[in-house]
């Protein structure tokens, strides 16, 4: 996420801070580079203008150039000022209506809109406890409501239904009250999109607004359009009284443009961010966490929260005592632990929430690669279970059904099967609180990876 805009911003700081002092000239220099990143980024042109203008008058003043770390200064001001042009803060939802709170969900087909809506209230019913009904008033693609239907089912929530036939205003009305007869908090109305901004899209969805008067109208738009994002919400802000937005593809997104343009352009705040297409993956947009991922400084907030709703503890308490004891961590703990893993993002999720990743080289980036993960647990999955209890006892010829079963190699299973070896050794020297006496055995490495490449899963550095 934000890939290149994070490589060269800090590429640009980088520089600035190996230099002994700061002059007026090395840092209009480095703005002016700042500059060209913004707008590499695809970063609009009034934005990334009034963003380097304001750094200028914070950074020239006797507060930089003073400083015994003018560089770490100046990457607090270039921290603030990312913050300030993204919102300074998460925008809740309002929620404090009379039941239900009508949120009508609006953009542009492909944007992601309909998976939005159904990812939204998922997070709505787990995070806040909200009972939600879904409906749809696209009736110009019957494929989407049925989309909307199975996607209500995965997430828990009810859904309104509704046909080609029915009139749009009639469908959203029609939810509102089905809500109100089932004492429902929360009801998401999904509208029609369109290829492009047109009027006749924009007079049908102001006469479903008029008509249900919602308490949230969010524009859902796709990142990876860059500054086009910000120029079509501006669009739907004039036409619509929008209350944020919910940016879309945000992992596939390598430039950032439309995260850093849309509140400058649309006064509106980013509310949330899409960043996968599991159901899953959608967050709260928090213009600090944001800022500190793209200067390279990690967000360790966002990743304990992670680690709090997605770790189950009561089994990490029980393989906790399992090893302790001194009982053998097999496959199946493993394995267990690699789904948990997956929930929290994969080893990708959690790396880019880690300060400093941004300067792994290539060649160790190349290796946290979350496809390996996948073929670490068809391997598994392959196996029976008293062979995942007891992999020291699979023969030869064990795993060539294995690999067979997992579509990989006998290879890759023997590979996968030394390093656990590995691992289960060290989880052993755990036993009775061994746990200094290992770290110090340790002297600094990751007890797991091999080849140079510490710190990796038993089994990935070689697949």
């Amino acid at each position: 996420m934000f890939n290149n805009l994070s490589k060269r911003l800090n590429s640009v700081i980088k520089n600035l801070t190996g230099q002994g002092r700061l002059t007026e000239q090395n840092i209009k220099d480095t703005l002016r580079e700042i500059r060209t990143a913004l707008l590499e980024a695809d970063v609009a042109l009034p934005v990334a203008k009034s963003f380097i203008e304001d750094i200028e008058a914070k950074a020239i003043g006797t507060e930089v150039m003073q400083s015994l770390t003018p560089g770490q200064v100046l990457i607090k001001i270039v921290h603030d000022e990312l913050v300030n042009v993204m919102g300074e803060f998460n925008a809740e939802l309002n929620l404090k209506a009379t039941p239900p709170a009508v949120i009508l969900m609006a953009g542009l087909q492909g944007s992601g809109k309909t998976t939005t809506t159904a990812k939204l209230a998922r997070l709505l019913k787990e995070k806040h406890g909200k009972s939600v009904l879904l409906a749809s008033a696209d009736i110009y693609r019957p494929a989407a409501i049925d989309q909307l239907a199975t996607l209500a089912k995965t997430v828990g929530a009810e859904f309104y239904p509704s046909d080609s036939s029915m009139d749009p205003v009639a469908i959203a009305t029609g939810a509102i009250q089905t809500a109100k007869n089932k004492v429902l908090d929360v009801v998401i109305i999904d509208t029609a999109g369109r290829l492009h901004i047109d009027d006749e899209m924009m007079a049908e969805i102001k006469r479903v607004h008029a008509a249900i008067d919602p308490v949230e109208t969010l524009f859902v738009v796709d990142s990876m359009t860059g500054q086009d994002a910000a120029n079509t919400a501006k669009a739907f802000n004039e036409a619509l009284p929008l209350t944020g937005v919910v940016l879309t593809k945000a992992d596939g997104d390598a430039r950032g443009g439309a995260a850093l343009s849309i509140r400058r352009i649309t006064g509106k705040p980013i509310k949330f961010i899409g960043v996968g297409e599991k159901i899953d993956a959608l967050e709260p947009f928090y213009p600090d966490r944001i800022a500190s991922r793209i200067l390279d400084m990690g967000d360790i907030v966002s990743l304990v929260e992670d680690v709090q709703r997605n770790i189950d503890h009561e089994e990490a308490a029980k393989l906790a005592k399992k090893i302790k004891k001194g009982k053998a961590f097999d496959l199946n703990d493993f394995i267990t632990q690699l789904e948990q893993l997956d929930k929290m993002g994969g080893i990708m999720g959690i790396m880019s929430k880690l300060p400093g990743m941004g300067q792994l080289p290539d060649s160790v980036k190349s290796q946290l690669n979350d496809k390996k993960l996948v073929r670490i647990k068809a391997i598994i999955r392959s196996m029976r279970p008293i062979e995942r209890r007891f992999p020291e006892r699979i023969k030869p010829s064990h795993k060539r059904r294995i690999a067979n079963g997992s579509g990989t190699t006998i290879q890759d299973v023997n590979h996968l099967l030394k390093q656990f070896e590995q691992m289960q050794k060290m989880m052993r020297k755990m036993k009775g609180g061994g746990m200094m006496k290992m770290m110090r055995g340790m002297q600094g490495k990751f007890p797991f990876g091999g080849g140079g490449m510490g710190g990796m899963p038993p089994g990935m550095s070689g697949f």
